[in-house]
């Protein structure tokens, strides 16, 4: 079920209907809310007794709110109330990568290096030091992480909550070997971000794992979501939009705990 707090924070942000819509009287967008959140069986199977609509009236509600842009205007909303209650860590950043399978192949697919080169995505994240997404976005599974790294610093977006101007970019960047790459390590310095990544053929840096396991635990928190777990939309933009979704509801859970 929606909650009644986040639906006030959601309703505002969803575009209108146009006034003479044709066609039957569209499905309430609440409840519409509850069938694309509704983990338990296929869109296809839902029954019409839940009164979510079918399959294809999540799919087309949720292709018109993407577009839209409800879901990235809802989770920057959520950071900056995360930001004003101070509970986002901007002493440093973690980045990381995450492989999905793409039953149904689409765009951003690709061969995954660590499933026997069956079609897969990858996941791309930044969150703060306390496990936040900051921002997500997919690739193919065969794109290599350091290709995405400045991607993801400046893809985090600006977070207002606080006197002053929003604030977009964290004091550090932490990685592993992956991300090792002086021209990246040259670029975050360019933007006032330290490095924290430990270098190919070198020891690891002692005590990073125990700074960088909160990206692992957000990987976990959205995987929790069914449709992250596999990728079953064709369309990027759709899968996307679970992303958007999947973070703005771990923030709303960690702002809810905040005031509990």
């Amino acid at each position: 079920m929606v909650d009644d707090d986040l639906w006030k924070l959601i309703e505002p942000l969803l575009p209108p209907w146009p006034g003479r819509s044709p066609g039957p009287k569209p499905v309430d967008d609440r409840l519409c809310l509850q069938g694309i959140l509704y983990q338990d069986i296929a869109w296809q199977l839902l029954p019409l007794e839940l009164g979510f609509g079918s399959g294809q009236t999540c799919w087309r509600r949720l292709d018109r709110w993407q577009q839209a842009g409800v879901f990235e205007q809802l989770h920057r909303i959520l950071l900056a109330k995360l930001n004003a209650a101070g509970e986002l860590d901007w002493s440093r950043a973690c980045v990381d990568g995450s492989h999905v399978r793409a039953k149904k192949g689409g765009t951003a697919t690709g061969p995954s290096p660590v499933d026997r080169r069956k079609t897969g995505s990858k996941h791309h994240l930044i969150c703060d030091g306390k496990g936040t997404p900051l921002h997500v976005h997919t690739t193919a599974a065969n794109v290599n992480d350091i290709t995405q790294t400045l991607a993801l610093v400046d893809g985090i977006p600006p977070v207002a909550g606080l006197p002053g101007r929003p604030r977009r970019r964290p004091d550090a960047v932490l990685g592993d070997k992956a991300y090792d790459s002086r021209a990246v390590c040259r670029e975050l310095r360019r933007r006032r971000i330290l490095p924290v990544i430990s270098r190919k053929g070198s020891p690891n840096i002692k005590g990073l794992g125990k700074l960088r396991y909160v990206v692992e635990q957000t990987f976990a928190l959205l995987h929790q979501f069914k449709r992250l777990a596999v990728r079953w939309e064709r369309r990027l933009e759709l899968h996307n939009a679970f992303l958007s979704l999947a973070c703005s509801l771990i923030c709303w859970r960690r702002l809810r705990k905040t005031h509990s």
